[in-house]
C-alpha cells in the first residue's frame, strides 16, 4: 500500500464523478479541506448543495470504492466520510411553541352566541387558575374587543429574543388579540380570502403569546378559507361546537362537526355547547321557557357521539355584560363566592372542557397541522 497523504486522497477522488453533471467531485469543490490520516484510517467531509440531493448516498459509496480500488483495500474509509450541506438545514419554527392546548370554538352558523361562549369560556378558564390566550379569528365580524371592553386600546410591539413581536392585550386574566384592533371598527373589512388568511397567520405567528395552558380561537361561523388556514397552520387539540336547540342551527352544527371529523382534517370534537337552551326570566329564576326548542343540542350530541359539555340558558344578563365589556364569567374572578347562575354556568363549562381536553390528550396522539393536497 502506498504512503497516504492528503493530496494523494484528492487525486484519487478525481476519479469520482457526480451523476448530475459528470464532473469529478474535486473539480466541483465537494471535498472539504479536512482530510485526516491516522495510519490506515482516512476521513474527510463531502459537501452537497442540499439535504434533498438524490445522489448523496451513491456519491459517498463511489468515493469509498474508488479509494479502496486505487489505494488498496487496507485503507479504512467506509463510514468515515461526513456529509455537509452548502445550504444549512433550517427547520420551520413551530407556531405557538409555548402553548399546551389549542381549542377552536366553532359554530355552523352565525347568531348562536359562539363568541359570547368563547369569551366567557376564556375568562372562566383563567378564573380556574390557567394561563389563557384568546384569538378573535372572526375576521369579518370581530367582537372580542367590545366584549372585553378594549375597543379603544392600542396595539404595541414588544422586543423578545432579539426581534419585535405584537403584544396581546391582557384583560380579565386573558391574553387577547383581534383583527378588530387593526381596522376601523366603523367600516367593514373588505378583504379577499388570502388577505384575511395572511392577517390571521400574523396574529398567530408574529405575536408574543408566551406560555399558555389553553389558546382559544373564536372561529368565524360556517366553513371557510379561515377554517382551512387554521387547521393547516396549527395542530388544533380539539374543537368546541356551539349551537342553539332550533333545527336550523342544529343542521349547520352537523356540517361543522362533519368538516372537522373529515379524514382529511381529523380534528377531534371536544364536545357540544347548547346555547340559549331555555329562557329564564330574571324575576322567576326557577322557570324555563324553551323558546328555540327543547333538547336539540342534547339529541345532536347523542346522535353524533360527542359530549354535551354544557347547556347555557338565555339570560339577559349574559348579553348585557358582554355588551358592557365585562363577560358574565368575570364574577368568577372578582367575587367567586357570590357568583350568579350565569357565571356558574360558564364555570361548569370550563370544568367540562378541561376534562374533555385531558381525556382527549390521554386517548389520542397530538393533532398535526393538516397537509391538504390541492
Amino acid at each position: 500500500m502506498a504512503t497516504l497523504y492528503p493530496n494523494l486522497i484528492l487525486e484519487t477522488l478525481r476519479g469520482v464523478r457526480y451523476p448530475g453533471n459528470g464532473k469529478n467531485v474535486v473539480e466541483l469543490g465537494m471535498i472539504e479541506d479536512d482530510i485526516r490520516i491516522d495510519g490506515n484510517n482516512v476521513s474527510f467531509s463531502m459537501i452537497f448543495d442540499k439535504p434533498t440531493d438524490p445522489f448523496i448516498k451513491s456519491v459517498v459509496r463511489s468515493a469509498e470504492a474508488e479509494i479502496n480500488r486505487v489505494l488498496g483495500p487496507e485503507v479504512e474509509i467506509k463510514d468515515h466520510i461526513a456529509v455537509k450541506y452548502r445550504q444549512p438545514v433550517v427547520e420551520k419554527p413551530k407556531m405557538l411553541p409555548g402553548v399546551k392546548n389549542i381549542i377552536g370554538v366553532s359554530s355552523g352558523k352565525g347568531g348562536v352566541g359562539k363568541s359570547t361562549v368563547a369569551a366567557n369560556l376564556a375568562v372562566a378558564l383563567a378564573a380556574a387558575g390557567h394561563k389563557v390566550g384568546l384569538l378573535d379569528a372572526d375576521i369579518f365580524g370581530p367582537s372580542m374587543p367590545k366584549m372585553f371592553g378594549v375597543e379603544d386600546e392600542q396595539i404595541y410591539m414588544v422586543n423578545k429574543e432579539g426581534r419585535d413581536w405584537i403584544e396581546p392585550i391582557e384583560r380579565y386574566g386573558v391574553r387577547m388579540l383581534s383583527i378588530g384592533f387593526l381596522v376601523d371598527k366603523e367600516k367593514p373589512v373588505l378583504w379577499r380570502g388570502t388577505m384575511a388568511s395572511n392577517a390571521l397567520r400574523q396574529l398567530i405567528s408574529d405575536a408574543w403569546w408566551g406560555e399558555l395552558d389553553y389558546f382559544l380561537i373564536d372561529m368565524p361561523p360556517g366553513t371557510s378559507d379561515i377554517h382551512l388556514t387554521l387547521v393547516q397552520s396549527l395542530g388544533i387539540t380539539g374543537v368546541v361546537v356551539v349551537t342553539t336547540p332550533q333545527e336550523v342551527a342544529l343542521a349547520d352544527a352537523r356540517k361543522g362537526i362533519a368538516m372537522f371529523t373529515d379524514p382529511k382534517v381529523n380534528v377531534p370534537i371536544l364536545g357540544l355547547v347548547e346555547n340559549m337552551a331555555w329562557f329564564t326570566p330574571e324575576s322567576h329564576p326557577d322557570e324555563k321557557y324553551y323558546i328555540f326548542g327543547k333538547d336539540g343540542g342534547k339529541e345532536l350530541a347523542e346522535k353524533e357521539g360527542v359530549e354535551l359539555l354544557a347547556r347555557i340558558p338565555l339570560v339577559m344578563g349574559i348579553r348585557e355584560k358582554a355588551d358592557n365589556g365585562s363577560p358574565a364569567a368575570c364574577k368568577l374572578l372578582t367575587d367567586p363566592a357570590d357568583a350568579d347562575a350565569e357565571a356558574l354556568a360558564f364555570g361548569a363549562l370550563a370544568d367540562a372542557v378541561i376534562g374533555a381536553v385531558a381525556r382527549r390528550n390521554q386517548d389520542l396522539p397530538p393533532t398535526e397541522a393538516v397537509k391538504m393536497k390541492h
